[in-house]
């Protein structure tokens, strides 16, 4: 090794390092992937714990029991988010068959501008019933599939909600833990480090959730002036989709500009995107500056690459959990510049 050159030297030892990250890397997410329906839960509780852990310091500042305030989070956060599932339900319930309908003749209207009409998409809504005799032991191969999906769902849910429940009142607990089983003298900056990942991760989660509803009102009310159907449920589609940053907002916003083209013609379809535009460079230019920028400092391309990899690893899932994951990973690189950076120069 000696006979190469300094940078030679450093180059591979940066390829070595590289190779190491990433062969741990792909074991840890074969590893997740092997355990998911145990590793979902706790990853879905930690976003929980975050977004709501400033309520229940809250609680314990005045003088309420650990244990209760855990549990009177957690409550809260039944009837929140109950509340909010039965207003979306009731919503779509109610204008979920204009929407489809919009959607159906959106899709049309374009597929007869292009000159498609009559191909393909009407081809399968006249012959519904001989595919339906044809694929009926799939459909119902399906079904079966879908209960059990929704049924694994509801178990992660409540295994997510229990795990926050103990996230929040054993948290100093997990600290003393984590400090036990880190290597001797490595203490401090083991908790340093996941203190500052679980800071990036909090932060993440509070300012989503607070632009998510800024951005699902203003459309709402944007909507319900020019009168779409379906506001309420489209504002709603606005408010989960803001999540999952760029992509959830480009999709939200294309189905409520659809269902505008669709009911209301090309006018107020324009105004409608006029409206989800305003609402993404108020986002863009002013909210996630003002609220995301100093707790989650990462560049729109690290953000869509994030999603991008997280989508193929998980699906819906991965692209959920995939930027608060990578924030964490951001502040733990964060800390350890800040522990082991190289010192500036001082001036002779």
């Amino acid at each position: 090794m000696q006979l190469l050159p300094e940078s030679v030297r450093r180059v591979a030892a940066w390829c070595a390092v590289l190779l190491l990250v990433a062969g741990v890397g792909w074991v840890g997410v074969r590893l997740c992937s092997e355990f998911r329906t145990a590793v979902t839960p706790v990853l879905l509780a930690l976003l929980g714990s975050a977004l709501l852990g400033p309520l229940y310091r809250r609680l314990v500042q005045a003088k309420v029991n650990s244990s209760l305030a855990a549990g009177l989070t957690c409550v809260a956060v039944l009837a929140v988010v109950g509340g909010a599932l039965y207003i979306v339900v009731a919503a779509l319930i109610d204008t979920g068959d204009e929407i489809i309908a919009s959607l159906r003749n959106a899709v049309r209207s374009l597929a007869r501008h292009f000159g498609v009409a009559g191909t393909g998409l009407d081809d399968v809504a006249g012959n519904v019933r001989e595919l339906l005799g044809k694929f009926g032991a799939t459909a119902v191969s399906n079904v079966i599939s879908g209960v059990s999906v929704v049924g694994e769902t509801i178990a992660v849910a409540v295994l997510a909600l229990l795990l926050v429940f103990f996230f929040l009142r054993d948290s100093q607990r997990a600290v003393d833990g984590l400090r036990s089983i880190a290597p001797h003298g490595t203490a401090d900056i083991v908790e340093a480090m996941a203190r500052r990942a679980f800071e990036r991760v909090e932060g993440f989660m509070r300012g989503t959730t607070l632009i998510a509803l800024i951005d699902a009102v203003c459309i709402t009310v944007g909507l319900l002036i020019l009168r779409v159907p379906g506001a309420v449920g489209l504002g709603a589609l606005v408010f989960v989709g803001a999540y999952i940053p760029y992509l959830g907002a480009f999709i939200s916003g294309a189905v409520a500009v659809l269902v505008a083209l669709a009911d209301r013609g090309f006018v107020i379809a324009l105004w409608a995107l006029g409206v989800v535009l305003a609402v993404q460079v108020l986002e863009g230019h002013v909210l996630q500056p003002a609220i995301q920028s100093r707790t989650v400092q990462m560049h729109p391309a690290v953000v869509l690459l994030a999603i991008t990899a997280g989508a193929s690893v998980a699906g819906v899932l991965g692209m959920l959990l995939s930027v608060p994951l990578t924030a964490a990973v951001f502040g733990v690189v964060h800390e350890l510049r800040e522990r082991h950076g190289t010192p500036e120069p001082s001036d002779p």
